[in-house]
């Protein structure tokens, strides 16, 4: 049976001498994973430029129960994006985040509003000016935790208060057996909730800063999602920023 979908690429990995598999997050049905032939075919070359980590596509794919291998057909674009692929800041930023994606996002079922906040995310970051993203990853880190339930509770901050990084609270004291930011890094935590995709650039962070709030962030979710293993991309956003 075949079923139209919309899908954001994660990521593409060698399966076999025939095939690789693609992992696409689907707004009806989640991650998918499907089998796409190899080749050098002008179709072949074609078919995998429309398959670059992020990619917003349309398709026609087989939904067969019991298989977990999917197929697809009249594969094309549905939003076309360029500036994410040629510069290499936002090429950078868009590896991350289908990195991370591919750790976070396990669920083989639609979640409509985590869909359209990454698909809307895509959208604005080909869209932005080159010299306004370096805030990018940090926002949409933040305000991704809201669709994977850990965003933190910001209604509990007060100054000088603890970060308690198990229960995403702000404490006035810590909690014995958790992990914690002390006040000054929690301010920051606090600060983030007020960036958005519209007013980041007013956010001014020397790459020091910016890079420890990566690591916050990502230690963040790793203590609440045990599949995020060792990443590769941050190391290489780490070198970009001022």
């Amino acid at each position: 049976m075949y079923e139209k979908l919309k899908g954001i690429v994660l990521n593409t990995i060698r399966y076999s001498d025939k095939h690789n598999i693609v992992h696409v997050y689907t707004d009806g049905r989640g991650l998918m994973s499907f089998a796409v032939p190899q080749g050098k075919t002008h179709a072949a070359r074609m078919r995998n430029a429309l398959l670059m980590p992020l990619s917003l596509i349309e398709m026609e794919a087989t939904v067969r129960h019991g298989r977990d291998l999917a197929m697809m057909r009249e594969l094309r674009r549905s939003y076309a994006l360029s500036t994410i692929y040629s510069d290499p800041i936002k090429n950078a930023i868009a590896l991350f985040i289908s990195e991370l994606l591919t750790h976070v996002i396990q669920e083989p079922e639609g979640n409509d509003a985590l869909f359209r906040y990454i698909e809307q995310s895509v959208q604005l970051l080909e869209q932005m000016p080159g010299q306004i993203v370096a805030n990018f990853h940090i926002c949409f880190l933040y305000h991704l935790g809201a669709h994977l339930g850990i965003q933190p509770n910001v209604e509990s901050y007060r100054h000088g208060y603890w970060f308690d990084m198990n229960d995403g609270v702000f404490a006035p004291a810590t909690v014995p057996g958790h992990q914690h930011l002390p006040p000054q890094e929690a301010q920051v935590i606090h600060l983030l909730s007020r960036m958005t995709f519209a007013n980041m650039g007013v956010f001014r962070f020397n790459r020091e800063e910016r890079n420890r709030m990566l690591d916050l962030i990502i230690s963040y979710y790793r203590l609440h999602n045990a599949a995020i293993g060792t990443l590769r991309s941050p190391d290489i956003l780490k070198q970009l920023f001022v």
